[in-house]
């Protein structure tokens, strides 16, 4: 019984370290040292916002993973995940005389640089802050990997089916601004559950169970009942494309994609459209990692994105995984709890395990008293607290000879 416990501890803890090895994947691929101004538009890196320097009412900015730490230490700063193509602003025109640190000479603004109301501490179409201390519900938040806001699910204008299978999300208003999408996701996309009010209560939608309810009602008509209309049969038609449609793309989420044929040097766009698969035009959509590589990439298309300003799309690298992915492949990602335990028999397997779920949780009271206390977590406050954490070793250790 008590290796059983043992055993769930064990996974239990490494759950947990993987976990806290994805969190810490966003700033793992970023520079905490050096400011990131002299890189340029950095395809995608750590950003945050500083409520001390840029109040709500001033010009949004946004700062480095470095400025952050070095320049910003104390301010009222705030973490606004990753966004791609920006360029460092802190210690510019919009700081009025405040100076950079690292990199004093820069330029008055960062004209390419995108930015939302996420850089005044907003988000989503309701436009509150977070965490929102008025919010009583328990809501997850997702990203939308066009505009990059961060939305509540229950304002994404769809239900989420099995939220573990859905990989990448994009708005339904930057769905609109890219309308070509629409008919991208008709093939590729997760079906959607459409949320509607109906006699003052929500009533879930399943498209994907509709329409195969409707054609296996077909079915059970066929030989019982007379032959049904032209109206009619169309209709049922358009259900069994429906059902056809989602079933694809439902095999696609679980990694059996359905390979679209097209003739070579053909639109794929436009064989697509001639299919005629239909996606309602509402609420937000979610795709699979691989739906990028689906787009097509012929000339008129290509123009299609950068008109839509989406051109992004186009390379597999934008992606938060492969941002992710390149902090694993750093020092800071790796596993070295995973490394040190395979060498170990039980016993030190287990008191490895038990230091390092000590060692979470006091580093989870620190952060959360970092937040509480509205302070910046520094390199120095870290080795602070490290030193705190061997000090306090040392004094159980010295006790025990005692």
């Amino acid at each position: 019984m008590a290796a059983n416990k043992d055993d769930a501890d064990i996974d239990d803890i490494f759950a947990n370290e993987e976990e806290l090895e994805k969190a810490l994947c966003v700033l793992a691929g970023s520079d905490p040292e050096n400011c990131s101004y002299s890189r340029g538009y950095v395809k995608r890196q750590a950003v945050f916002a500083c409520k001390t320097c840029t109040p709500s009412a001033a010009e949004p900015a946004g700062i480095c993973l470095a400025c952050a730490n070095k320049c910003h230490d104390g301010h009222d700063i705030f973490e606004l995940y990753t966004k791609r193509h920006f360029r460092c602003d802190c210690g510019n025109s919009k700081f009025g005389e405040f100076q950079c640190q690292l990199i004093p000479t820069k330029d008055e603004v960062n004209v390419r640089n995108h930015y939302n109301h996420n850089f005044n501490g907003c988000y989503c179409t309701c436009d509150r802050p977070y965490s929102d201390t008025d919010d009583q519900e328990n809501d997850e938040m997702i990203q939308c990997v066009i505009c990059e806001d961060w939305f509540h699910g229950r304002h994404l204008g769809c239900t989420l089916v099995d939220p573990e299978e859905l990989q990448e999300m994009v708005c339904e208003a930057c769905m609109n601004k890219a309308p070509f999408l629409w008919t991208y996701a008709a093939h590729f996309a997760e079906p959607p559950v459409i949320s509607v009010s109906h006699a003052e209560e929500e009533v879930e939608v399943d498209v994907q169970e509709r329409a195969e309810k409707e054609e296996g009602s077909e079915s059970r008509q066929s030989g019982e009942e007379e032959p049904s209309t032209s109206a009619e049969h169309t209709k049922q038609e358009e259900a069994a494309d429906r059902s056809s449609s989602c079933k694809r793309t439902h095999e696609e989420m679980r990694g059996s994609p359905t390979e679209v044929t097209t003739t070579t040097g053909a639109c794929r766009l436009k064989e697509l459209q001639v299919q005629g698969l239909e996606r309602a035009r509402q609420g937000a959509v979610f795709w699979p990692y691989s739906w990028r590589s689906k787009l097509c990439t012929c000339t008129s298309c290509k123009r299609a994105y950068v008109a839509a300003e989406v051109q992004f799309l186009m390379d597999q690298s934008d992606t938060i995984l492969a941002y992710e992915n390149k902090g694993l492949d750093q020092p800071f990602g790796q596993h070295p709890l995973m490394a040190l335990t395979n060498s170990m028999n039980r016993a030190q397997q287990l008191e490895v395990i038990y230091g390092f779920n000590e060692l979470t949780t006091s580093i989870t009271a620190f952060l959360e008293q970092c937040v509480a206390e509205g302070k910046t977590v520094t390199v120095e406050a870290v080795h602070e607290f490290f030193e705190e954490l061997r000090a306090r070793k040392r004094r159980r250790t010295n006790a025990g000879y005692q």
